[in-house]
């Protein structure tokens, strides 16, 4: 099972040769189950798979969500799709009059093709808090407002992920998480000592081609999927989308990938996809 988070914005606003290269990178993927970010609505997603992906993706699931900018959360699979779940009414305990996500997360269980009654695996979607700053706020203070805004974001993601699935159960978080890995902010799902026991699986990707070439170069272990270069500084470089497996599917994960974009401002995305095989 090859199983991927892509962040395409797909609006209708946008050109027939920017839908085409978004479809060519996905086609090129060949992937069974597909997470994506920034999806105007489910008639945009579906015109866009009936004229560019044809029958590969039977199952579309996507539930409007939070972002006044009518950018939700979906997923495409090949696999049949069983229940799907908006978390987008969820609200922290420190701000319980406020909905904790910009957008959503979006569970999907996938179920097994040779077995649609048995459960396969469940899918969150995530899409967290950018660190976009408006150009009216104080820089610092800006931050540290997106910052504490995507931790309680992750720290509700790891309880409700954690009531909803056994220690032993198939699961995977993935999605835009607009921070890396290491970051204070994911610590619920990536400290050690977090009940999840999450692993992140795309620390050393195979690339589908040698990235553009740049001063300062990329990492060299090519785990990155977002560039950013502001003005007067060298480009950053970081691994913004995530996919973090559950201890019963980290011994079934074979390789991860990314497709690496040919122009620094991206192909169709500011973000180059990632995605993880897994062996059932």
């Amino acid at each position: 099972m090859r199983i991927r988070t892509y962040k395409g914005k797909l609006v209708k606003g946008i050109s027939h040769e920017e839908q085409a290269t978004l479809a060519r990178r996905i086609v090129g993927m060949d992937l069974d189950v597909l997470a994506v970010q920034e999806v105007e609505d489910i008639d945009t997603l579906r015109f866009f798979v009936a004229r560019h992906l044809g029958e590969s993706y039977r199952h579309l699931s996507l539930i409007e969500g939070n972002d006044p900018r009518l950018i939700d959360l979906a997923v495409l699979s090949k696999f049949p799709v069983g229940a799907v779940t908006s978390w987008q009414h969820a609200v922290h305990p420190e701000e319980p009059g406020e909905r904790v996500f910009s957008r959503d997360l979006l569970e999907v269980d996938i179920l097994d093709p040779r077995d649609p009654d048995r459960l396969l695996l469940t899918v969150f979607n995530n899409h967290l808090k950018s660190q976009f700053v408006e150009h009216t706020m104080d820089p610092l203070a800006g931050k540290i407002q997106a910052d504490r805004r995507r931790t309680l974001q992750a720290q509700t993601i790891a309880r409700i992920v954690a009531a909803r699935t056994r220690p032993d159960g198939r699961f995977i978080v993935l999605g835009d998480m607009n921070d890396t890995p290491e970051s204070p902010a994911l610590a619920p799902l990536a400290s050690p000592s977090a009940q999840l026991t999450l692993k992140e699986a795309l620390a050393s990707p195979e690339e589908t081609r040698e990235p553009k070439p740049d001063a300062p170069p990329p990492p060299a272990s090519g785990s990155w999927t977002h560039r950013f270069e502001e003005s007067g500084k060298p480009a950053r470089y970081e691994l913004f989308d995530q996919i973090w497996l559950s201890p019963s599917l980290q011994s079934r994960f074979k390789s991860a990938h990314i497709d690496r974009r040919t122009k620094h401002a991206g192909d169709g995305s500011d973000h180059d996809p990632a995605w993880v095989v897994l062996d059932f």
